[in-house]
């Protein structure tokens, strides 16, 4: 799932231009060093199963947290809100919780969003 998160946002023409090649799964960025907006991925749940039929598991249940780290509050949100839809179009809503912040002394914005999800699970 995290591939296709990845692909997905990737495919955005905005997130391309403003956060390409810092999309990161589990890594955060040295914020005193940060000059250009990041992006991290991070699984906040093991996948879990789901939604049960003729005793087997039909779906798995998925939460992420996706952080936006910039030093303009103007790309932050636009990212932020971006990956929002992408993130429904993957079957993913935003399950609340999360952080809107701005460091003041690195001058650094960040949005933490969680989004929980299902995935249908291949059958054997």
């Amino acid at each position: 799932m995290l591939d296709q998160i990845y692909e997905a946002l990737i495919a955005d023409t905005l997130i391309n231009q403003k956060a390409a090649g810092r999309i990161k799964f589990y890594e955060y960025p040295e914020t005193s060093s940060m000059t250009d907006t990041h992006i991290i991925i991070d699984p906040l749940d093991t996948p879990r199963p789901s939604d049960y039929a003729d005793n087997k598991w039909l779906t798995e249940d998925f939460m992420y947290q996706i952080e936006v780290w910039s030093k303009s509050i103007t790309d932050r949100d636009a990212i932020a809100k971006r990956i929002q839809h992408i993130m429904w179009d993957l079957n993913f809503f935003n399950d609340g919780g999360g952080v809107d912040e701005w460091d003041k002394d690195l001058n650094i914005y960040r949005d933490a969003r969680r989004y929980r999800g299902k995935t249908y699970v291949d059958t054997v």
